[in-house]
């Protein structure tokens, strides 16, 4: 069974979606996400610097632009038999699934970015990756602290990142590295997404989603914040809400997808770093399998 992923915020790149734009097809949806944002979010994407495209009013909406075009020219090739995306990739999911019209896609998830920077702004806030140390430590960590500090990206065995306010995030580093913590890393990014402090960000995309036409995808599409399979349009929505203020449960994500029959992972969009991902847990899986034989 074929399995499609969308990636998340940190997979753009200088120069993303220029080799594309020579196709018709794919050059209409361009044009048609520069009228829609209302500036020609095209100029950045093919010729803006790395720093033009870490803006968050952008990076979203380009990462979004870029697997759906891919999705779109990969015509009959692309009939999965499940879905899925990290993060922002679930609106890129699923629009390639069917459930959102691309042009409602892309309203969304303007929204989604404009709202997490608003809420940014509100409260400083961070995010760590913690290298090799399990998800049970982590949990209990940040459990420990009273300032907000929550497991924000399951993203595969000894991988996972946390998100919270600046203090959180500096007492939970250094009492996971006191716990065995290969790496504490904070990350170069505006806020805490993820966490309890996007709440304000949380709220203002519900009222977008909820007065946007949603579709029956062709296939289950497993969501971040339950790693299960939905297709009831109504789920769907209420998980896309959720997932702001709610862990990416990207681990577990892979291995439902694994457990459902998927035999193959393509992934659709700019990078690679899913199918690493996918790997190590793949890796985790047939080894846990065989301690159990």
């Amino acid at each position: 069974m074929k399995a499609f992923v969308f990636p998340g915020q940190g997979s753009q790149f200088a120069g993303m979606g220029k080799d594309l734009y020579s196709h018709e097809a794919s050059k209409e949806l361009f044009e048609k996400a520069n009228s829609i944002l209302g500036f020609r979010i095209t100029d950045i994407m093919f010729d803006g610097s790395e720093d033009d495209l870490k803006q968050t009013k952008v990076t979203q909406p380009a990462i979004f632009i870029h697997s759906v075009v891919i999705a779109k020219a990969m015509g009959d090739l692309f009939k999965p038999d499940m879905v899925a995306g990290h993060s922002l990739g679930e609106f890129s999911a699923l629009v390639a699934a069917g459930a959102l019209s691309f042009e409602d896609g892309l309203r969304l998830v303007a929204a989604r970015a404009n709202a997490m920077q608003k809420a940014c702004e509100i409260q400083p806030s961070t995010m760590a990756a913690i290298l090799g140390l399990d998800e049970y430590t982590v949990e209990e960590v940040c459990e420990m602290i009273s300032e907000v500090v929550v497991p924000a990206n399951y993203n595969c065995p000894g991988q996972l990142v946390i998100s919270g306010s600046i203090e959180g995030i500096e007492k939970a580093c250094a009492m996971l590295t006191e716990r065995g913590a290969k790496r504490a890393l904070r990350l170069n990014v505006s806020g805490a997404f993820h966490s309890p402090l996007m709440e304000s960000a949380r709220t203002e995309l519900a009222q977008a989603i909820e007065s946007t036409a949603f579709q029956q995808p062709v296939c289950p599409i497993i969501q971040n914040i339950d790693a299960h399979p939905h297709t009831e349009i109504e789920s769907i929505k209420q998980n896309l809400i959720a997932q702001l203020t709610g862990p990416v449960k990207w681990t577990q994500t892979v291995k439902r997808m694994l457990e459902d029959g998927a035999t193959s992972f393509t992934e659709v969009g700019p990078g690679n770093v899913l199918q690493g991902l996918i790997k190590k847990v793949d890796r985790s899986v047939l080894t846990q399998s065989a301690q159990v034989q």
